[in-house]
């Protein structure tokens, strides 16, 4: 029985310490690790920054107000790139970010790009600094791989800060 027990708990340890190591192999070592995500396969990604707060927000029976400067409405072309949180149906609410500062890793902008005619909407995956100055990088929730090139500020035209369905 003692024997059993041992070589369960060796497996264990050997299977928790492989999924560390392939989280941690795999870049997600800036995120939090998880041992609810080693269990189910959820992944920590990064989420949207809190531009509106929750004491501008007025719920009413027979409407909902938004305290929000500078707010405009915005809907998309059906892409595919943002399925499944944005496609053709939805409604956004975007505002136009005043520095760079008030744009986080899991936000979702919308920018203009020399790739593409129009403006792109998608999300924030990392930022930096270069020889220019301040940039993103992006990615469509949906797309396979980062966007080309670095998005710099004064490319982008709003932060998503809304959907509406």
């Amino acid at each position: 029985m003692h024997a059993a027990l041992a070589l369960l708990l060796v497996f264990s340890l050997g299977w928790l310490s492989a999924n560390i190591y392939t989280s941690l192999s795999v870049g997600e070592a800036e995120k939090p690790l998880s041992l609810t995500s080693l269990f189910n396969g959820n992944v920590e990604r990064y989420s949207p920054g809190d531009h509106v707060q929750e004491k501008n927000i007025h719920v009413y029976d027979d409407r909902i107000v938004i305290d929000l400067k500078g707010a405009s409405w915005s809907s998309y072309t059906d892409t595919n790139s943002m399925d499944p949180v944005i496609d053709v149906d939805a409604n956004g609410l975007e505002v136009r970010p005043t520095s760079p500062q008030d744009i986080k890793i899991g936000d979702v902008i919308a920018f203009r790009t020399r790739y593409t005619t129009g403006i792109v909407i998608h999300r924030v995956v990392d930022t930096g600094q270069d020889n220019q100055g301040w940039y993103a990088k992006t990615k469509g929730d949906n797309n396979p791989t980062v966007d080309p090139g670095k998005v710099r500020f004064k490319d982008i035209t709003g932060v998503l800060v809304g959907v509406i369905y």
